[in-house]
């Protein structure tokens, strides 16, 4: 099992840009969000600091103490909205209380066991109708004997992981902008929860 704070502590950390995902801000730019998120695996807050940037409700959730940490520290104005848990052990008050859920990093960091976990626990934390915004990992690279993470997901795995009747596509595209390196390896798809 990974262990990533560990990372954190030691700077090993090839998932952190700096920024914010690109195809994720060229969505919240385009479709102008409103209400509350949470973005799972958040790491130093890009993604969050953006989408709070663009006036959305939104709180990061981390298992790493180290990268919560840092991010407060970086972020001070908005230190509030990083919060140390695990996704699969939520507060009780968080079920169903989110409009968005923003995936980047988060799913293909974990073992692909975990996926089905990954589903039930983003389900339970969505609002009827809410929807959940991912940038997919499709073609991670790896080195030979490497099996991750990152873990990447085929489009049928990610058909048949958020499928009816529970989600339903709502917009699906390769980004046009993307981190270097990741150009036409990424996918964008937002799901709404339906059932």
């Amino acid at each position: 099992m990974t262990d990533w704070d560990q990372l954190y502590v030691e700077g090993e950390t090839p998932w952190n840009k700096g920024l914010p995902s690109p195809p994720m801000k060229q969505w919240v730019t385009h479709n102008k969000p409103s209400g509350n998120a949470l973005v799972p695996g958040c790491g130093l807050g890009h993604d969050l600091l953006m989408l709070v940037k663009h006036e959305v409700d939104a709180l990061g959730l981390d298992i790493s103490e180290t990268a919560v940490a840092r991010a407060r520290e970086t972020h001070p104005a908005i230190a509030d909205r990083f919060v140390l848990g695990d996704l699969f052990a939520t507060p009780a008050d968080w079920k169903g209380s989110f409009d968005y859920v923003f995936e980047h990093t988060c799913l293909c960091a974990l073992p692909p066991e975990w996926r089905g976990k990954y589903e039930q626990a983003v389900h339970t934390l969505l609002k009827p109708g809410g929807l959940l915004v991912g940038v997919w990992y499709m073609e991670p690279d790896m080195e030979p004997g490497e099996s991750g993470p990152p873990f990447g997901i085929s489009v049928p795995e990610l058909d048949h992981l958020f499928g009816a009747p529970r989600w339903q596509p709502v917009e699906d595209y390769i980004p046009t902008t993307a981190f270097d390196g990741r150009m036409g390896r990424e996918r964008l798809r937002v799901l709404r929860k339906t059932a």
